[in-house]
């Protein structure tokens, strides 16, 4: 099963002509290509598969889903929500 995981952008860079960004799930922190969502900046959460992100939500969106996601127990061992109020 693939999910789509909702992720914080820490940076972004381009890179060999790609605008790739380092983005946060929980405790983990990723690369990913931003160039489908030219719209996100620094700061925004984007919704990620395959290392792709695919869309721009808000952070209650993004906390609703880290919400599901661990009520059904698929972030067991993988992730740690950090999407605590700032």
């Amino acid at each position: 099963m693939c999910l789509a995981i909702p992720g914080k952008i820490l940076s972004s860079e381009i890179t060999n002509g790609v605008r790739v960004g380092r983005v946060q799930f929980g405790g983990i922190t990723r690369e990913a290509c931003l160039d489908f969502v030219p719209e996100a900046t620094v700061g925004d959460y984007v919704i990620v598969h395959v290392g792709f992100a695919i869309s721009v939500v808000d952070r209650q969106e993004a906390e609703r889903s880290y919400e599901l996601l661990q009520s059904m127990g698929v972030l067991d061992g993988e992730l740690k929500s950090d999407l605590e109020p700032s």
